[in-house]
């Protein structure tokens, strides 16, 4: 119980700076749907669905191959895998912005920014930045620095938050009513650019704020050791890109797939289902907060104690399904409230939210289960599921995109996280056997599909009055959160008074 403990608090730590990071975009959404047209709004969703697949490729899995060999007994001073990994991102991501430059016009051109590379420069530059940054964080998190990376990551996403208010809202203020005070540098007609020279300038500050962690160490490059970190690497580089793609590519190919719709249509489909997207980033923001505890522990549990964990890894995929149906019920519970943070021309995607969520909880699952493959260096394994998942959302998305519009790449996400799901999970038992507690899991999503229709068409069907209705979801969850308590024996310990 002490490690579910520790990986709690550790979660809960990086959560924040996690959940800040996510919940940027999040609150800017209302922001680029006010300021900027629905087709400016379908270029942004579109680029920044291109870079998400770029920052995969340019971290080629290196950042989970630096905590596997940082803590493998054959690699005894962790500052040497630290600095080989820190000179290989290093390389790689200076290469890709020579190439950018070299090629930035028809880069800009496919990114849907002809008339402004500036753009892409800004946006890719920004992406190279933060591939090689992702190094020191993780270096951060092996030495269990939590604060000190929620620090940096909290200031980071104020520079970017200010970055983009000062830009979109303050410039348009200034310019309107003390013009000589922006017009040396500020372009109206920019538009959309300014939210990736916002990204680029907190992503160069990012780098300032991490270089304590550049420095008081001597900088050497292991061959022999990159070279296994490659062989180790290159299947989670699989793994993260057609993860990456599964979340990233319908946003890609939509505008070329919805056949049934004109271009003006398709890209304010787009627009509304990536603004609706925004709300389902909720169950995304809690897994990613795990993922960052999790990760760090389980290798460092695998060569302290000599062998896994495999209890610790059981009880972690059982309290992760508890909080992920916690969750789910609260955003389902309060989507009234909560949608209100996009503009009202896109509620008409909200039906796609709890659909996205369920989805996004399945990939949790599989992140949980991944585990057998990280422990076992069967790491090919990781890219078997990713293309297994790649092939299910691209079918569906071919398939369910013409007739049913943006609804087909929710479903098409939720297939492919599924089937990734129960593959994992019967291979892994062959090669790497955890008793999880599956009856007692079937239990609580039972338990939280019963509560969901209670507490959505139930509540509905008894009453109107928004304040009761609120009330009476409020007791269904506290109801979820009794059940928990009572069925696994949680202790609520009052401190006594001194």
């Amino acid at each position: 119980m002490a490690g579910i403990k520790s990986l709690a608090k550790d979660t809960a730590i990086y959560g924040l700076s996690s959940i800040l990071g996510r919940l940027l975009n999040w609150l800017l959404v209302p922001i680029y749907t006010r300021v900027f047209a629905n087709g400016e709004y379908g270029i942004v969703t579109f680029d920044y669905s291109t870079v998400a697949l770029l920052l995969a490729l340019l971290t080629y899995g290196m950042e989970t191959g630096f905590f596997r060999f940082v803590n493998h007994e054959r690699w005894r001073n962790p500052m040497e895998v630290y600095s080989t990994t820190l000179l290989s991102l290093a390389a790689s991501s200076t290469l890709f912005v020579v190439l950018v430059c070299a090629f930035l016009d028809p880069l800009a051109a496919f990114m849907r920014t002809p008339d402004r590379p500036s753009c892409t420069f800004f946006l890719f530059t920004a992406v190279a930045l933060d591939a090689f940054t992702a190094i020191p964080y993780g270096y951060l998190r092996f030495r269990s620095q939590a604060l000190r990376f929620a620090t940096v990551r909290f200031t980071n996403i104020g520079i970017n938050i200010a970055l983009n208010l000062f830009f979109l809202l303050g410039c348009p203020l200034l310019a309107a009513h003390a013009p000589a005070t922006v017009s040396w540098f500020y372009d109206p007609d920019y538009g959309i650019g300014y939210i990736f020279l916002s990204n680029f300038i907190a992503s160069a500050a990012n780098l300032l704020l991490l270089s304590p962690q550049l420095r008081g160490f001597r900088w050497t490059f292991n061959t022999r050791l990159w070279k296994e970190m490659l062989r180790y690497s290159w299947p989670l580089l699989v793994l993260s890109f057609v993860g990456l793609m599964n979340q990233n590519l319908p946003n890609i190919i939509f505008p070329y797939l919805a056949t049934q719709l004109t271009p003006a249509e398709a890209d304010a489909a787009l627009g509304t289902y990536g603004a609706c997207y925004k709300i389902g980033l909720i169950m995304i923001m809690f897994l990613q907060a795990f993922r960052f505890a999790y990760e760090p522990m389980i290798f460092a549990r695998d060569k302290k104690q000599g062998a896994p964990a495999v209890k610790l890894y059981s009880d972690a995929m059982k309290y992760f399904i508890i909080a992920s149906m916690f969750v789910f019920l609260a955003v389902m519970f309060y989507l009234n409230v909560i949608k209100l943070f996009i503009g009202r021309g896109y509620y008409g995607g909200l039906g796609v939210v709890p659909v996205i969520m369920i989805a996004e909880l399945c990939f949790g699952v599989v992140f949980n289960l991944s585990v057998w493959y990280k422990i076992t260096d069967r790491t090919i394994w990781g890219s078997y599921l990713s293309l297994i998942g790649f092939a299910v959302m691209l079918v569906m998305n071919v398939l369910l995109v013409p007739r049913i519009s943006f609804y087909g790449c929710a479903f098409g996400a939720l297939a492919s996280y599924g089937i990734m799901m129960l593959v994992s999970y019967f291979v892994g038992q062959k090669y790497y056997p955890v008793d999880y507690p599956l009856r007692r899991i079937a239990f609580y999503v039972l338990l939280t599909a019963a509560l969901y229709f209670a507490g959505t068409l139930g509540v509905d069907a008894i009453t109107s009055n928004d304040w009761i209705a609120g009330s009476m979801r409020a007791v269904a969850l506290a109801a979820f959160i009794a059940v928990v308590v009572r069925v696994e024996h949680i202790q609520l310990r009052i401190p006594a008074r001194r």
